[in-house]
């Protein structure tokens, strides 16, 4: 795996269009009122990525129904959960993070800005927290053979069989976006017993 994928303002363009893609379903199924869904943005200052990514990386897309003001928060490729890193970064630097060296923790710190606690806590997330939420007991069955836990991400990378390392990046995100949406990030915080 590359950094050059962090750095490609078109990767990330792609990802834009996914979460669009993501919220436009999510607003078609409507509130649990009944009522409409129209779109109320927040603010964002996600971490990581190119500087050129412009005003839609400034802002996480949200969702408000018409008749209760209730919020809905669809799930996104773009951002993973609150982290304010954004999810590509979270998932790659995570990934490249594994096995090596005091040397290569430091370039990933040149190339992304994240610290080598950050990217420990990451590390911990992934093969401690995760491992144990509700989400993921749900949909590593979805997956087509076992996941090395001490290798996460870079295991769960592995099982989407894409050529395209833009392409697995983004199945990867997508498989992760349930865990984007209030309900999953609390599946995804709080480790469930079993």
């Amino acid at each position: 795996m590359s950094h050059g994928l962090l750095a490609d303002a078109s990767f990330y363009a792609l990802l834009a269009r996914f979460d669009l893609d993501l919220a436009s379903t999510t607003r078609a199924e409507g509130c649990a009122c009944g009522g409409r869904l129209d779109r109320a943005d927040f603010p964002r200052k996600p971490r990581g990525g190119p500087a050129t990514l412009g005003a839609s990386y400034a802002k996480r897309i949200g969702l408000c129904c018409d008749d209760c003001r209730a919020r809905t928060l669809p799930p996104s490729v773009r951002f993973l959960g609150r982290r304010v890193y954004l999810g590509a970064v979270v998932v790659l630097a995570s990934a490249m993070r594994q096995g090596v060296s005091a040397s290569r923790a430091a370039q990933l710190t040149a190339w992304l800005g994240v610290s080598r606690r950050t990217l420990d806590r990451w590390r911990v997330w992934w093969t401690e927290t995760f491992i144990r939420t509700a989400f993921w007991r749900a949909a590593r069955g979805l997956l087509r053979g076992d996941v090395e836990v001490d290798q996460l991400p870079a295991s769960l990378i592995a099982q989407f069989d894409l050529t395209d390392e833009a392409a697995r990046i983004v199945a990867v995100l997508r498989f992760l976006s349930p865990i984007t949406t209030p309900r999953g990030a609390r599946e995804a915080r709080s480790p469930m017993g079993g």
